[in-house]
Protein backbone atom coordinates (compact mmCIF):
# COMPACT_ATOMS: atom_id res chain seq x y z
CA UNK A 1 0.00 0.00 0.00
CA UNK A 2 1.29 3.45 -0.93
CA UNK A 3 0.16 6.39 1.23
CA UNK A 4 0.08 10.08 0.30
CA UNK A 5 1.92 11.73 3.24
CA UNK A 6 -0.10 14.95 2.96
CA UNK A 7 -3.51 13.29 3.11
CA UNK A 8 -2.94 9.75 4.46
CA UNK A 9 -4.86 8.50 1.41
CA UNK A 10 -4.01 5.19 -0.21
CA UNK A 11 -2.77 6.13 -3.69
CA UNK A 12 -2.14 2.56 -4.84
CA UNK A 13 -5.85 2.00 -5.46
CA UNK A 14 -8.79 3.84 -7.02
CA UNK A 15 -10.14 6.50 -4.64
CA UNK A 16 -13.71 5.58 -5.61
CA UNK A 17 -13.97 1.80 -6.01
CA UNK A 18 -10.76 0.67 -4.29
CA UNK A 19 -9.45 -1.37 -7.17
CA UNK A 20 -5.70 -1.58 -7.55
CA UNK A 21 -3.71 -1.66 -10.76
CA UNK A 22 -3.62 -5.44 -10.70
CA UNK A 23 -7.44 -5.42 -10.96
CA UNK A 24 -8.12 -2.43 -13.22
CA UNK A 25 -4.97 -1.63 -15.15
CA UNK A 26 -2.98 1.60 -14.85
CA UNK A 27 -4.42 4.16 -12.43
CA UNK A 28 -4.45 7.83 -13.41
CA UNK A 29 -3.87 10.82 -11.11
CA UNK A 30 -6.43 13.53 -10.52
CA UNK A 31 -4.71 16.13 -12.69
CA UNK A 32 -5.85 19.05 -10.53
CA UNK A 33 -4.53 18.00 -7.11
CA UNK A 34 -2.34 14.95 -7.87
CA UNK A 35 -3.40 13.49 -4.51
CA UNK A 36 -5.64 10.60 -5.55
CA UNK A 37 -5.92 8.14 -8.43
CA UNK A 38 -8.78 6.63 -10.39
CA UNK A 39 -9.20 3.54 -12.52
CA UNK A 40 -11.67 5.19 -14.90
CA UNK A 41 -13.36 8.42 -15.85
CA UNK A 42 -16.61 7.10 -14.41
CA UNK A 43 -15.00 6.57 -10.98
CA UNK A 44 -13.54 10.08 -11.04
CA UNK A 45 -16.95 11.64 -11.80
CA UNK A 46 -18.64 9.51 -9.13
CA UNK A 47 -16.06 10.50 -6.50
CA UNK A 48 -16.11 14.20 -7.38
CA UNK A 49 -18.75 15.39 -4.81
CA UNK A 50 -16.75 14.17 -1.82
CA UNK A 51 -13.36 15.06 -3.27
CA UNK A 52 -13.92 18.49 -4.85
CA UNK A 53 -13.29 20.72 -1.79
CA UNK A 54 -10.03 19.04 -0.86
CA UNK A 55 -9.09 18.94 -4.54
CA UNK A 56 -9.64 22.68 -4.97
CA UNK A 57 -7.64 23.46 -1.83
CA UNK A 58 -4.67 21.34 -2.87
CA UNK A 59 -4.81 22.57 -6.48
CA UNK A 60 -4.64 26.15 -5.19
CA UNK A 61 -1.64 25.24 -3.02
CA UNK A 62 0.16 23.67 -5.99
CA UNK A 63 -0.61 26.72 -8.13
CA UNK A 64 0.80 29.10 -5.51
CA UNK A 65 3.94 26.97 -5.14
CA UNK A 66 4.60 27.53 -8.84
CA UNK A 67 3.46 31.15 -8.87
CA UNK A 68 5.61 32.36 -5.97
CA UNK A 69 8.70 30.36 -6.85
CA UNK A 70 11.58 32.72 -7.60
CA UNK A 71 11.97 32.65 -11.39
CA UNK A 72 15.38 32.18 -13.00
CA UNK A 73 17.41 35.41 -13.28
CA UNK A 74 17.73 37.32 -16.53
CA UNK A 75 20.26 36.06 -19.03
CA UNK A 76 23.82 37.35 -19.07
CA UNK A 77 25.21 39.73 -21.64
CA UNK A 78 26.93 37.52 -24.26
CA UNK A 79 30.00 39.78 -24.23
CA UNK A 80 30.75 40.76 -20.61
CA UNK A 81 28.81 37.80 -19.09
CA UNK A 82 27.24 40.03 -16.44
CA UNK A 83 23.53 39.75 -15.71
CA UNK A 84 21.49 41.87 -18.11
CA UNK A 85 19.64 44.79 -16.51
CA UNK A 86 15.89 44.51 -16.05
CA UNK A 87 15.11 47.80 -17.82
CA UNK A 88 15.14 47.67 -21.62
CA UNK A 89 17.10 50.92 -21.61
CA UNK A 90 20.04 49.04 -20.10
CA UNK A 91 20.42 46.78 -23.12
CA UNK A 92 19.63 46.59 -26.82
CA UNK A 93 18.44 43.87 -29.18
CA UNK A 94 20.59 43.44 -32.28
CA UNK A 95 18.55 42.43 -35.33
CA UNK A 96 21.72 41.44 -37.17
CA UNK A 97 22.53 38.49 -34.89
CA UNK A 98 19.54 38.28 -32.55
CA UNK A 99 21.62 38.98 -29.43
CA UNK A 100 20.66 41.24 -26.51
CA UNK A 101 23.74 43.21 -25.44
CA UNK A 102 24.13 45.47 -22.41
CA UNK A 103 24.62 49.22 -22.82
CA UNK A 104 28.11 49.00 -21.35
CA UNK A 105 29.35 46.66 -24.07
CA UNK A 106 27.57 48.61 -26.79
CA UNK A 107 29.30 51.85 -25.81
CA UNK A 108 32.64 50.42 -24.71
CA UNK A 109 35.58 51.91 -26.63
CA UNK A 110 37.15 49.84 -29.43
CA UNK A 111 40.87 49.85 -30.17
CA UNK A 112 42.84 48.76 -33.22
CA UNK A 113 45.86 46.44 -33.05
CA UNK A 114 48.08 49.46 -32.39
CA UNK A 115 46.12 50.40 -29.29
CA UNK A 116 44.48 53.41 -30.93
CA UNK A 117 40.84 54.17 -30.21
CA UNK A 118 38.70 53.81 -33.34
CA UNK A 119 35.25 55.02 -34.27
CA UNK A 120 33.24 51.81 -34.16
CA UNK A 121 29.80 51.50 -35.75
CA UNK A 122 29.55 47.73 -35.82
CA UNK A 123 27.61 45.28 -33.69
CA UNK A 124 29.81 44.38 -30.69
CA UNK A 125 28.91 40.72 -31.10
CA UNK A 126 28.80 39.85 -34.83
CA UNK A 127 30.62 42.94 -36.17
CA UNK A 128 27.85 43.75 -38.67
CA UNK A 129 27.60 47.43 -39.53
CA UNK A 130 24.94 48.94 -37.26
CA UNK A 131 21.89 50.70 -38.67
CA UNK A 132 21.44 54.32 -37.63
CA UNK A 133 17.68 54.26 -37.04
CA UNK A 134 14.49 52.33 -37.75
CA UNK A 135 15.04 52.15 -41.48
CA UNK A 136 14.61 49.78 -44.40
CA UNK A 137 17.77 47.85 -43.56
CA UNK A 138 16.68 47.29 -39.95
CA UNK A 139 13.21 46.11 -41.01
CA UNK A 140 14.75 43.73 -43.55
CA UNK A 141 16.94 42.24 -40.81
CA UNK A 142 13.97 42.04 -38.44
CA UNK A 143 11.91 40.17 -41.03
CA UNK A 144 14.71 37.62 -41.45
CA UNK A 145 14.87 37.12 -37.71
CA UNK A 146 11.08 36.60 -37.60
CA UNK A 147 11.34 34.01 -40.36
CA UNK A 148 14.05 32.28 -38.30
CA UNK A 149 11.61 32.03 -35.35
CA UNK A 150 13.54 34.49 -33.21
CA UNK A 151 11.13 35.13 -30.28
CA UNK A 152 12.41 38.67 -29.61
CA UNK A 153 12.04 39.68 -33.26
CA UNK A 154 8.52 38.25 -33.29
CA UNK A 155 7.69 40.04 -30.04
CA UNK A 156 9.07 43.36 -31.33
CA UNK A 157 7.06 43.04 -34.53
CA UNK A 158 3.97 42.41 -32.41
CA UNK A 159 4.66 45.65 -30.55
CA UNK A 160 4.89 47.54 -33.85
CA UNK A 161 1.52 46.17 -34.96
CA UNK A 162 -0.04 46.92 -31.58
CA UNK A 163 1.12 50.54 -31.61
CA UNK A 164 0.94 51.14 -35.36
CA UNK A 165 4.50 52.43 -35.67
CA UNK A 166 7.67 52.01 -37.72
CA UNK A 167 5.64 51.59 -40.90
CA UNK A 168 3.31 48.91 -39.51
CA UNK A 169 -0.47 49.45 -39.50
CA UNK A 170 -2.18 49.24 -36.12
CA UNK A 171 -3.60 45.73 -35.99
CA UNK A 172 -4.40 44.23 -32.59
CA UNK A 173 -5.35 40.87 -34.10
CA UNK A 174 -1.97 40.54 -35.78
CA UNK A 175 -0.21 41.75 -32.63
CA UNK A 176 -2.00 39.17 -30.50
CA UNK A 177 -1.09 36.43 -32.97
CA UNK A 178 2.58 37.41 -32.84
CA UNK A 179 2.59 37.71 -29.04
CA UNK A 180 1.22 34.18 -28.72
CA UNK A 181 3.84 32.91 -31.15
CA UNK A 182 6.66 34.66 -29.28
CA UNK A 183 5.38 33.42 -25.92
CA UNK A 184 5.31 29.82 -27.11
CA UNK A 185 8.94 30.25 -28.12
CA UNK A 186 9.87 31.42 -24.62
CA UNK A 187 9.46 35.22 -24.67
CA UNK A 188 7.88 35.91 -21.26
CA UNK A 189 7.18 39.59 -22.02
CA UNK A 190 4.82 38.47 -24.77
CA UNK A 191 2.54 36.85 -22.18
CA UNK A 192 2.60 40.12 -20.25
CA UNK A 193 1.51 42.04 -23.34
CA UNK A 194 -1.33 39.59 -23.93
CA UNK A 195 -2.43 40.18 -20.34
CA UNK A 196 -2.32 43.93 -20.91
CA UNK A 197 -4.56 43.64 -24.01
CA UNK A 198 -7.15 41.67 -22.03
CA UNK A 199 -6.90 43.96 -19.00
CA UNK A 200 -7.60 47.08 -21.06
CA UNK A 201 -9.74 45.60 -23.82
CA UNK A 202 -7.40 46.43 -26.69
CA UNK A 203 -8.54 44.45 -29.71
CA UNK A 204 -10.25 41.87 -27.47
CA UNK A 205 -13.11 41.85 -25.00
CA UNK A 206 -11.99 43.13 -21.63
CA UNK A 207 -11.45 40.12 -19.35
CA UNK A 208 -9.73 40.49 -15.97
CA UNK A 209 -9.50 36.71 -15.43
CA UNK A 210 -7.70 36.16 -18.70
CA UNK A 211 -5.46 39.16 -17.97
CA UNK A 212 -4.48 37.65 -14.60
CA UNK A 213 -3.87 34.27 -16.24
CA UNK A 214 -1.43 35.69 -18.78
CA UNK A 215 0.25 37.91 -16.20
CA UNK A 216 0.83 34.79 -14.10
CA UNK A 217 2.30 32.90 -17.06
CA UNK A 218 4.64 35.82 -17.71
CA UNK A 219 5.62 36.22 -14.05
CA UNK A 220 6.42 32.53 -13.60
CA UNK A 221 8.74 32.80 -16.59
CA UNK A 222 10.55 35.80 -15.13
CA UNK A 223 8.75 38.88 -16.48
CA UNK A 224 9.12 41.58 -13.83
CA UNK A 225 6.40 43.96 -15.05
CA UNK A 226 3.83 41.17 -14.99
CA UNK A 227 4.95 40.25 -11.46
CA UNK A 228 4.49 43.85 -10.33
CA UNK A 229 1.05 44.00 -11.98
CA UNK A 230 -0.02 40.93 -10.02
CA UNK A 231 1.10 42.65 -6.83
CA UNK A 232 -0.94 45.73 -7.68
CA UNK A 233 -4.00 43.57 -8.35
CA UNK A 234 -3.64 41.72 -5.03
CA UNK A 235 -3.16 45.00 -3.17
CA UNK A 236 -6.35 46.44 -4.71
CA UNK A 237 -8.35 43.47 -3.47
CA UNK A 238 -6.84 43.71 0.02
CA UNK A 239 -4.62 40.62 -0.18
CA UNK A 240 -1.58 42.36 1.27
CA UNK A 241 0.44 39.24 2.06
CA UNK A 242 0.19 38.06 -1.54
CA UNK A 243 0.92 41.56 -2.83
CA UNK A 244 4.10 41.75 -0.73
CA UNK A 245 5.24 38.37 -2.05
CA UNK A 246 4.86 39.56 -5.63
CA UNK A 247 6.54 42.92 -4.95
CA UNK A 248 9.45 41.22 -3.18
CA UNK A 249 10.12 38.87 -6.09
CA UNK A 250 9.91 41.81 -8.50
CA UNK A 251 12.28 43.90 -6.36
CA UNK A 252 14.82 41.06 -6.39
CA UNK A 253 14.65 41.18 -10.19
CA UNK A 254 15.24 44.94 -10.32
CA UNK A 255 11.77 46.51 -10.30
CA UNK A 256 12.35 49.68 -8.27
CA UNK A 257 8.64 50.60 -8.13
CA UNK A 258 7.89 47.31 -6.37
CA UNK A 259 10.35 48.30 -3.66
CA UNK A 260 8.62 51.68 -3.35
CA UNK A 261 5.22 49.97 -3.10
CA UNK A 262 6.44 47.81 -0.21
CA UNK A 263 7.82 50.92 1.46
CA UNK A 264 4.41 52.59 1.12
CA UNK A 265 2.69 49.52 2.55
CA UNK A 266 5.09 49.64 5.49
CA UNK A 267 4.30 53.32 6.08
CA UNK A 268 0.58 52.53 6.00
CA UNK A 269 0.94 49.63 8.43
CA UNK A 270 0.24 46.88 5.89
CA UNK A 271 3.81 45.56 5.77
CA UNK A 272 6.42 45.01 8.46
CA UNK A 273 9.85 46.54 8.73
CA UNK A 274 11.26 43.09 8.02
CA UNK A 275 9.27 42.95 4.76
CA UNK A 276 10.76 46.22 3.56
CA UNK A 277 14.29 45.41 4.76
CA UNK A 278 14.22 42.06 2.96
CA UNK A 279 13.04 43.64 -0.29
CA UNK A 280 15.64 46.42 -0.02
CA UNK A 281 18.49 43.93 0.45
CA UNK A 282 17.32 41.87 -2.52
CA UNK A 283 17.10 44.97 -4.71
CA UNK A 284 20.59 46.07 -3.66
CA UNK A 285 21.84 42.57 -4.46
CA UNK A 286 20.39 42.96 -7.96
CA UNK A 287 22.20 46.30 -8.41
CA UNK A 288 25.46 44.63 -7.44
CA UNK A 289 24.92 41.84 -9.97
CA UNK A 290 24.40 44.19 -12.92
CA UNK A 291 26.96 46.85 -12.00
CA UNK A 292 30.03 47.43 -14.15
CA UNK A 293 32.26 50.41 -14.83
CA UNK A 294 31.38 50.27 -18.54
CA UNK A 295 27.67 50.39 -17.79
CA UNK A 296 28.18 53.30 -15.41
CA UNK A 297 30.08 55.19 -18.10
CA UNK A 298 27.34 54.46 -20.65
CA UNK A 299 24.67 55.65 -18.22
CA UNK A 300 26.59 58.86 -17.53
CA UNK A 301 27.26 59.62 -21.20
CA UNK A 302 23.81 58.62 -22.43
CA UNK A 303 20.99 59.38 -20.03
CA UNK A 304 18.60 57.14 -21.93
CA UNK A 305 20.67 54.08 -21.07
CA UNK A 306 20.17 54.24 -17.32
CA UNK A 307 19.50 50.72 -16.09
CA UNK A 308 18.43 51.15 -12.47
Amino acid sequence: MSINNKTNIDISSCANCGKGEEDSGKLKNCTACMMVKYCSRECQVSHRPQHKEECRRRAAELHDEKLFKQPPPAEDCPICFLRLPYLNTGSAYKSCCGKVICSGCIHAPVYDNQGNKVDNKKCPFCRTLAHKSINEEYLKRLKKRVEANDPIAIYNTGNYYRDGRNGFPQDYTKALELFHRAAELGQAEAYCNIGYLFEHGRGVERDSKKAAHYYELAAMRGDVKARHNLGVSEEKTGNMDRAIKHYTIAAKSGHSNSLIYIQDLYKDGHATKEDYTKALKLYQQYLGEIKSSQRDEAATAHEQYRYY
